[in-house]
């Protein structure tokens, strides 16, 4: 990385370094103050998928005159099922630069391309809130759903368009209970059975609870139950005065007892009566289930513009659900018996970012 700064250091005295072991505390207290910077900026990630995944990641900063001007994070993930890819960032929905200046942002950019040439990679995957670059290739798949929420309960209920506001009642009436969790045991039970069921490799219990370690406090596990059995829950990420649902499962016995709409009204409800003010309810592939849930609670979808600077590949990576050459496996992953899935799961979900 040495080498790559001096090549590109300005007349203005821009550098760009790679955040080292120290740099944390540096780092997050840009990001807390740069407005379009996310939760996935964050320099936890970096320890997050070096330690659940094993991935080598590339945490990038411009820097002038000791002020870090903007931040870009990677994750070098290399696949022998799904390619060789420097993603911004792997297992996260947003990514690419957040930055104050345009010739940071401009620096980062190019900083990463040239990492991507000389790591010889397939592509360079950005994941941007915002399109950049016209002429690389996008994918327009994925939207994301983001409102603001109310201090007062009953303001963000009536929110809630009337079809769906009678489901949240329904999970109110049928006497279901929310609670925090300070483990994730009871969350990753219930997730790996509703992944599994959705066709979908699950991760392994250790990302959860590494999350859970190096993002403390801003990472929660809210738990549904009926009658004291689990039935739903989810792990929540909280950044400023936002908050993001971001792993979440349910039982087959959930549906009737309406426990997702519960779990999710009871979410909001939380946030907004600690101060939070947005609710990020995350990513969706266009004309999926998720798609048309979010929908149902007055959420408009807005594109994510994930953006590709091809190097060995000739045209963008497809590894998603979609892909039609992925179908046959969806389908097998369905019929697997839950031990299985879980044992299996794992060594495949680390390489999908």
């Amino acid at each position: 990385m040495d080498n790559m700064a001096t090549e590109i250091q300005t007349e203005s005295r821009l550098k760009i370094r790679e955040l080292e072991k120290d740099g944390g505390a540096r780092w997050d207290a840009f990001v807390q103050g740069c407005a379009e910077a996310t939760f996935f900026h964050r320099a936890g990630w970096k320890a997050v998928i070096e330690q659940a995944f094993g991935h080598q990641t590339h945490f990038l900063y411009a820097e002038r005159d000791g002020t870090i001007e903007g931040v870009l994070s990677l994750g070098h993930v290399k696949s022998l099922l799904f390619g060789n890819n420097l993603v911004s960032l792997p297992f996260c929905v947003y990514g690419g630069v957040a930055a104050n200046t345009e010739e940071a942002r401009a620096a980062l950019e190019q900083a990463a391309c040239a990492l991507a040439e000389r790591l010889r990679v397939d592509a360079l995957e950005m994941r941007n809130l915002r399109p950049r670059h016209e002429d690389w290739p996008t994918k327009e798949l994925h939207v994301t759903f983001r409102k603001t929420i109310d201090p007062d309960p009953e303001v963000n209920l009536k929110a809630i368009p009337r079809k769906q506001r009678a489901m949240v009642r329904k999970g109110i009436n049928a006497g279901l209970k929310s609670e925090l969790d300070q483990g994730c045991d009871r969350l990753y039970r219930i997730y790996a059975e509703s992944v599994r069921n959705l066709g979908t490799p699950v991760f392994t219990r250790r990302y959860f609870q590494t999350l859970r370690n190096v993002f403390g406090p801003d990472c929660e596990v809210l738990m549904i139950t009926h009658e004291g059995r689990d039935i739903a829950g989810v792990m929540s990420f909280y950044f400023r005065d936002e908050v993001l649902p971001y792993y979440g499962g349910s039982t087959f016995a959930a549906r009737n007892l309406k426990a997702n709409d519960f779990m999710y009204w009871e979410l909001m409800r939380q946030a907004g009566e600690r101060g939070v003010r947005l609710f990020d309810f995350g990513r969706s592939k266009k004309g999926a289930g998720s798609y048309s849930f979010k929908k149902n609670w007055g959420f408009t979808p807005e594109p994510l513009h994930y953006e590709y600077y091809l190097v060995k590949a000739r045209e963008m990576p497809e590894i998603n659900p979609t892909n039609p050459k992925y179908q046959l496996f969806i389908n097998a992953w369905k019929r697997l018996p839950l031990p299985v899935a879980n044992l299996v799961g794992p060594m495949l979900a680390k390489d999908l970012g």
